[in-house]
C-alpha cells in the first residue's frame, strides 16, 4: 500500500557542496515517525555538488539542472517531481507539505517532526518557518518579515528601521520590535526554511520564476496570505543558518536583490501608490541597483 508522504524536503543548491553534505546528513539524521524524501536541485555547480549527492545520498532523488535558472526555477522543478503541477495542483502522490531548505543550513534531529506537528495542529496555517540563527549565534533577521509595502520599504530605504529597531512603526521589516523567542503571525518567512501546507500550494501556485534569487519567498507568502492562509514564526524549532553561502560570492547577488525589490512592489503595490510615492520608491531602488552594479564595474546587460 502506497502510504502518502509527510513531507517533501526540496533543496536548490549552486556550488555549496560541503555544506550540501552537511545539510543532508542533518536532514538523514531527523528523528519522528514522518514519512519525508529529499529532493536536490543542482542548478549547474561546478563544484561536484550533483556527483557527491549521486554517490553519499543515493536516496535523495537528485536533479542535475544543465542551467543556473534561479532560485524560484530550481525550485519548481523540486515541486513538479513531487506531484504539484505547473499551477501547483496536487496530484493524489503530492506530500501533505513540502519545505524549501538551504543547502548551508543544518537541522537539529527533531527540527522536521516539531515543524509538521506545528503545521498539524493549526490547519489555518498555510506555511511557517523555524527561528533561524547564525553561526556567530545570532537571530537571521530575515526569518520573520513583513511585506515590503511603500511605508515599510520606505522605513528601511530612509534607515529609520536601523535608527528605532524597537519601533512597531518602523522596525516593521524584520519585526525587530518582537520577542526572537515568541510566537508570531508575520507576513512572511524566508525561503531558507519554509514550510508549505499542500492545500496552500493548490491555492497560491508555483514560485515566481521572475525573480532570480531573492524576493520568490516573499512573493509566494503574499499569494498564501491573499487565499486566507496564516503565516508563523516559529522559535520552538531553532535552526542553523550559514546564510549567503553560494550567493556572496558573486556580486550580482546584490543587484538581484535590488531587482527583486522592483519586481515585488510594481507587481502588488505600483498601481495603489500615489504618483509622488511611486517615483520616491523606484528612484530608491534604481539608485542603490546601479550602484551596486557600478561599484562592481557590471555593466546593466550583466
Amino acid at each position: 500500500m502506497c502510504v502518502m508522504l509527510d513531507l517533501s524536503v526540496i533543496i536548490v543548491n549552486y556550488n555549496t557542496c560541503a555544506l550540501l553534505r552537511d545539510c543532508l546528513t542533518s536532514v538523514y539524521n531527523s528523528q519522528g515517525s514522518i514519512h519525508f524524501n529529499v529532493v536536490v536541485v543542482d542548478n549547474a555547480s561546478s563544484d561536484g555538488s550533483a556527483a557527491m549527492v549521486k554517490t553519499e545520498f543515493p536516496q535523495t532523488d537528485l536533479i542535475a539542472s544543465k542551467v543556473n535558472g534561479g532560485f524560484a526555477f530550481a525550485n519548481n522543478l523540486g515541486l513538479r517531481q513531487v506531484d504539484f503541477g505547473d499551477d501547483g495542483t496536487p496530484q493524489p502522490n503530492a506530500p501533505r507539505y513540502a519545505l524549501l531548505l538551504n543547502p548551508d543550513t543544518v537541522l537539529p534531529p527533531t527540527a522536521l517532526v516539531d515543524m509538521i506537528a506545528f503545521m498539524d495542529a493549526r490547519p489555518e496555517v498555510g506555511a511557517a518557518g523555524p527561528k533561524l540563527v547564525r553561526l556567530d549565534g545570532s537571530l537571521d533577521l530575515a526569518c520573520r518579515r513583513a511585506f515590503p509595502t511603500p511605508e515599510v520599504s520606505f522605513y528601511r530605504m530612509v534607515g529609520l528601521s536601523k535608527l528605532f529597531p524597537r519601533s512597531r512603526t518602523f522596525g516593521r521589516y524584520n519585526m525587530t520590535f518582537a520577542d526572537p523567542d515568541k510566537l508570531l503571525e508575520v507576513d512572511s518567512v524566508v525561503g531558507a526554511f519554509m514550510i508549505v501546507r499542500r492545500e496552500a500550494i493548490a491555492q497560491a501556485g508555483l514560485l515566481d520564476e521572475t525573480y532570480f534569487m531573492y524576493g520568490e519567498d516573499l512573493d509566494w507568502a503574499y499569494q498564501i496570505k491573499a487565499n486566507n492562509w496564516k503565516i508563523y514564526y516559529n522559535p520552538a524549532v531553532t535552526v542553523t543558518h550559514v546564510k549567503r553561502a553560494s550567493s556572496r560570492r558573486s556580486p550580482k547577488a546584490q543587484i538581484e536583490f535590488y531587482r527583486a525589490m522592483d519586481i515585488f512592489y510594481r507587481k502588488f503595490y505600483a498601481d495603489t501608490t500615489p504618483f509622488w510615492l511611486h517615483g520616491l520608491i523606484v528612484l530608491g531602488i534604481n539608485l542603490r541597483w546601479k550602484l551596486t552594479q557600478l561599484r562592481h564595474g557590471l555593466g546593466t546587460g550583466d
